[in-house]
């Protein structure tokens, strides 16, 4: 999936449109620590790894940042689980 994930700090959250429908990685930041709070994927773009681009473009924006991970949203911590290359990542 070719698409271009965008951080709306307004809303605090990451966000990804596809197919006219948003999703969303939504955050919490405290200095150089960002929490993924909750991720959301509209129902008609289930299955279409949209969320995995989501994620994978959130996390890849935090790495340029130099910003640690902490991953409340249960999405996020499986995903980076299934992921090792971004487990660096991860506020210890």
């Amino acid at each position: 999936m070719i698409a271009t994930v965008n951080n709306n700090k307004t809303e605090n959250r990451f966000e990804l449109e596809v197919e006219g429908h948003l999703a969303a990685a939504y955050y919490r930041r405290s200095g150089n620590v960002i929490t993924f709070e909750h991720t959301e994927v509209p129902p008609e773009l289930g299955g279409k790894g949209v969320g995995s681009s989501l994620v994978r473009g959130a996390l890849d924006q935090v790495r340029a940042e130099g910003l640690q991970v902490v991953a409340q949203c249960p999405f996020v911590k499986a995903w980076i689980g299934k992921n090792p290359a971004y487990a660096d990542l991860l506020k210890p």
